[in-house]
This record gives C-alpha cells, structure tokens and sequence, in this order.
C-alpha cells in the first residue's frame, strides 16, 4: 500500500492507495499513529483511493480513533466510496470518525 503525504497549512493529509486489508492494515495504523504524534491530531485520512476495507482494516482504524479519543480527538476522514461508507454504517463504526466529502472542507474544519 502507497500512503500519500500531503501538508495544507497545519494539517497532514494522508492517503493511502489500495485496498485497505489484513496485510497494510497495520502499515496504516502505524502511519496515522506516527502522524497523531507529529501533527497533534491535526491529520485527516484521504479515503478516495480505497476501494474496499476487511475487517483488519476496520480494526486499525478504530483503534487509531480509540487513541485519538484518549485526548479528545476523532479521526476526520473524507473522499470514502459508496462501498466503504456503507461498511462503516452496517458495522455501526460510522459515528465514530468524522467524514467529510473531499480533503478541502476536512481540512477547514480544523478552524
């Protein structure tokens, strides 16, 4: 998996390319916790790129949005396809990130 770095003002934006599965769920995971740390929860994850997530994936996600919580963050995604989304609703996971539509308005939120 290819994870994209972008910075837009104090913002990282994040995105990776591929499926999003067992084997670069925890390249992913790493990435975002290293990001958390450098950025001070000010990074959001491009999901345009992902056609589909298993539930590896699903797992490092939560589990970022988990250590996010600790200091009162939620993970802020955007871009995420019809098939994702709907992952995400079905596993009831989708109240636990904010999404947004596309990178730009992800980022202004921080504002």
């Amino acid at each position: 998996m290819k994870i994209h770095e972008q910075i837009q003002g104090a913002v990282t934006v994040l995105r990776p390319e591929g499926p999003l599965v067992e084997g670069d769920a925890a390249l992913l995971k790493q990435r975002l916790m290293q990001s958390h740390s450098a950025s001070l929860g000010r990074f959001v994850v491009d999901m345009s790129a992902i056609p589909y997530v298993d539930s590896k994936g699903l797992e490092a996600l939560v589990e970022v949005t988990e250590e996010m919580g600790r200091s009162g963050q939620v993970l802020r995604m955007c871009g995420a396809n019809k098939t994702v989304r709907e992952v995400l609703e079905l596993t009831d996971l989708a109240s636990h990130f904010d999404h947004f539509e596309d990178a730009n308005t992800a980022v202004r939120s921080f504002l």
